[in-house]
């Protein structure tokens, strides 16, 4: 079986764990209509500060609860937004006033995030945007809300990135001392993009390679992903976004450790109005497939201004903790399997346990190639009951059986499970 090269940061745990919660979490939870509303409608900064800022008070917040949806999902770990694109903190940075607790909520949210979590024995980890748009040094490029200001050009003569870059390092520090998380998800650069003569940012804006240095030494151990722009430097995790990678992401033709992001619908962010929430089956193919291409999955929650999960995400919450509360052995502590999975089905493994997930259920049969004579038992998880092996001789005598191939005798009707798993135990 492939193993991904070694990691700086302390992976072991992470490739075990394999599923994490995303949490978006900001004053766009106000507007309930995406995370990107600030640039999306070019609402400057002292505007939307207006706006917001004096009306975030999410007076429901229990990161208690938020914890045990996360822990009955099957999710061992959670990403919180400590800073999203708009500049607004959850913590009480001493760098900037644009902070929750300058709201009327008046607190610290993500001390008691941590604390709760933990008690739950999830790992923690902290998102921080490389973007900031309400910063008065982060110069106007094509993401910023200013971009289509005709004096864009000149209103950057006025900032200074670099003022900006060694904001970004004392609140990285602040993050890394107060809160000591496990991961830091640093998002995001875009160097080679341009708009109406605006350049991009990367490695040289954030100053990424100090950036990188300081957080090596204030937290050896942490997880850091590929977002900073340092080609030259190995990240621990690589990242793929809203996609599903069909075989394990490789950089440099080495296989490497990732994590892919998904969203229960088509925002990060609540928002109160999208409607392209995902299926009971595409939530679970979605980890599936994941796991057995070798990678983990991180899937996102965006809490309501309030501070609550919405019913719909807690339907689809629900959806994994009823599927893992019988299948988590398939997907914990597992990986891409050294076998060819059947059609519409995919295999992960751990050790002599090897878990066909069933996609699409087929008639009566279930052919494995590469596995004839391999396997010792096979049973459902769902239930326990056993898969048999053989089958009449009528029945076999019927059917074309490629050399190597080992059957499967399965009930005509797919049990009542989202997806069914079936376990093998290897000789």
């Amino acid at each position: 079986m492939l193993t991904p090269r070694p990691t700086t940061g302390d992976t072991e745990w992470f490739v075990h764990d394999r599923f994490g919660m995303f949490i978006h979490w900001g004053l766009y939870a106000l507007s309930a209509r995406h995370e990107w509303l600030m640039t999306a409608e070019k609402i400057e900064a002292a505007l939307y500060r207006e706006r917001y800022l004096s009306r975030f008070n999410p007076t429901h917040y229990d990161p208690r609860a938020w914890a045990r949806s996360a822990r009955a999902a099957g999710m061992k770990y959670v990403i919180l937004t400590a800073k999203h694109h708009e500049g607004f903190c959850l913590w009480d940075s001493a760098y900037t006033d644009f902070k929750a607790t300058n709201t009327p909520y008046g607190q610290d949210l993500i001390a008691p995030f941590a604390e709760a979590f933990r008690a739950e024995g999830l790992r923690v980890g902290l998102y921080y945007s490389l973007l900031d748009w309400s910063h008065p040094d982060f110069t106007i490029d094509m993401y910023h809300p200013l971009r289509d200001n005709p004096d864009a050009a000149q209103l950057n003569k006025e900032r200074v990135i670099s003022r900006y870059a060694e904001y970004m390092r004392n609140q990285v520090a602040e993050l890394l001392t107060n809160f000591a998380p496990d991961i830091l998800w640093c998002d995001f650069s875009y160097p080679t993009e341009t708009y109406n003569g605006l350049p991009g940012k990367g490695r040289a804006d954030w100053k990424s390679d100090q950036l990188h240095a300081m957080i090596r030494r204030l937290s050896p151990n942490i997880i850091l992903n590929n977002r900073m722009d340092l080609p030259d430097v190995r990240a621990d995790v690589y990242t793929p976004e809203q996609i599903q990678p069909t075989e394990w992401v490789r950089v440099e033709g080495e296989p490497v450790v990732w994590e892919a992001c998904h969203t229960f619908s088509g925002s990060w962010g609540y928002h109160r109005d999208e409607d392209t929430w995902k299926s009971p089956e595409q939530l679970i193919m979605l980890l599936v497939n994941t796991v057995a291409c070798g990678g983990n999955m991180l899937m996102n929650v965006g809490p309501t201004a309030l501070g609550t999960f919405d019913p719909r995400a807690e339907q689809a919450l629900g959806v994994y903790r009823d599927w893992m509360a019988l299948h988590g052995e398939a997907i914990y502590g597992c990986t891409q399997s050294e076998f060819t999975a059947p059609p519409d089905c995919r295999l992960t493994q751990n050790g002599d346990k090897v878990y066909v997930h069933i996609f699409a259920w087929p008639f009566k049969h279930l052919h494995l190639p590469e596995m004839d004579g391999r396997v010792a038992y096979a049973r459902f998880l769902h239930d326990g009951s056993e898969v048999p092996l053989t089958g009449s001789e009528w029945e076999t005598r019927q059917m074309t059986i490629r050399p190597g191939t080992q059957l499967l005798f399965l009930p005509v009707r797919k049990p009542d499970v989202t997806v069914p798993v079936i376990e093998l135990t290897l000789k």
